[in-house]
C-alpha cells in the first residue's frame, strides 16, 4: 500500500529573521570573495539560503541529521533525501541587515517509481519578503529515495578534461568548504561531513557537494557575466558532486540570459537556466 500524505498538502511554516551581514560574507570569504557587504547592500542571490534556520533539538534530529520528519515534511519510510531543485522568481533585491519573513507552504506530494526504485517527490514554495515587501519566490524540490546498495553512487574516475564553456571557473570541493556551507546554512545532512555515514549508510563514493552550494556558484557566475539583473534562475540536480575532485563552474549566454551548469570528471552535476529581465 503506497503512503498518503495528502494531509500534508498546504501545511504552512513562517520564519523571521535578520539578514546580518556576518553569514553572507563568510560565505564570501569562504568562495573566494574578500569584499564585505556593509548593511544595506543587496542581499547576493541565493544567499537567503544562509538564514532562517529550523535548528531542532537533538531529540528531533533524524539519524541522517535532518530534522526527523512527521513536522512540517510528510513522515516517508523512504530514507535518503536530496535537494532535487527548484525554480525562483526575483522581484526584488533583499537588503542585508534588514527584517525578513519566509513563509513555507507544502504545494504537492507526488508518489512515483522510476529506475532506483520508489520515489516521493515534495514541491514547497517559499515565499521571502524584505521590509519594502516581497522579493523572491521560489519552489523548492524534494525528493526521498530508496536505500542504494553500498558502492552503487559511483564518484568521477579522474579529474578528466576540463570543458570548454565561455565561462568556466574551478572549485576545489574539500571536506573544510562542505563543512563551513553546512555550518553557515544549519544543514546536518551527514553526506556533507561525516565520510564513514556518507559511504556506509547513504552508498555515495564520498562527501556529497551540497546542490545549493552548486546552485550558488552558478547563479553567481551569471551575475558577475550578464550585465542585465537576474529575474528567474531555474536549476534541476543532475547527478551527485563529491570532494575530493575539481568542479566545474560553466556557462556561455542564451538570448534569454545563460545556461549555465557545474561538471566534475566530464559529468554534468546540475544544469540551470537564467532569465534576465
Amino acid at each position: 500500500m503506497s503512503e498518503d500524505f495528502s494531509a500534508w498538502v498546504g501545511r504552512r511554516e513562517e520564519f523571521v529573521d535578520v539578514l546580518e551581514p556576518g553569514r553572507t560574507n563568510a560565505l564570501r570569504v569562504a568562495l573566494g570573495q574578500a569584499e564585505p557587504l556593509a548593511l544595506a547592500d543587496d542581499l547576493p542571490l541565493l544567499h537567503h539560503w544562509l538564514y532562517f534556520w529550523d535548528v531542532k533539538a537533538p531529540e528531533r534530529l533524524g539519524p541522517d541529521g535532518h530534522p526527523a520528519r512527521g513536522g512540517f515534511l510528510p513522515p516517508t519510510l523512504l530514507p535518503r533525501r536530496m535537494w532535487a531543485g527548484g525554480r525562483l522568481k526575483f522581484l526584488q533585491a533583499l537588503k542585508v541587515g534588514e527584517q525578513a519573513t519566509k513563509t513555507s507552504t507544502i504545494l504537492k506530494i507526488e508518489a512515483k517509481s522510476g529506475k532506483s526504485g520508489k520515489l516521493v517527490f515534495v514541491t514547497v514554495e517559499h515565499r521571502l519578503a524584505g521590509e519594502a515587501g516581497l522579493a523572491v519566490v521560489e519552489e523548492h524540490d524534494i525528493v526521498y529515495r530508496q536505500a542504494a546498495a553500498p558502492g552503487s553512487i559511483k564518484g568521477p574516475a579522474g579529474e578528466g578534461r576540463a570543458p570548454s564553456a565561455p565561462w568556466r571557473r574551478e572549485i576545489f570541493p574539500d571536506p573544510v568548504l562542505l563543512f563551513r556551507y553546512s555550518a553557515l546554512t544549519m544543514n546536518g545532512h551527514r553526506i556533507h561531513y561525516d565520510r564513514p555515514y556518507a559511504v556506509d549508510e547513504e552508498a555515495y563514493a564520498g562527501l556529497v557537494v551540497h546542490g545549493p552550494l552548486q546552485a550558488t556558484l552558478l547563479v553567481d557566475m551569471a551575475a558577475r557575466n550578464l550585465k542585465a539583473p537576474i529575474t528567474g534562475f531555474d536549476f534541476r540536480a543532475m547527478s551527485p558532486a563529491f570532494d575530493g575532485t575539481t568542479l566545474h563552474v560553466c556557462g556561455e549566454p542564451t538570448k534569454a540570459g545563460a545556461r549555465v551548469w557545474t561538471e566534475q570528471g566530464g559529468t554534468t552535476n546540475m544544469a540551470a537556466t537564467v532569465t534576465c529581465g
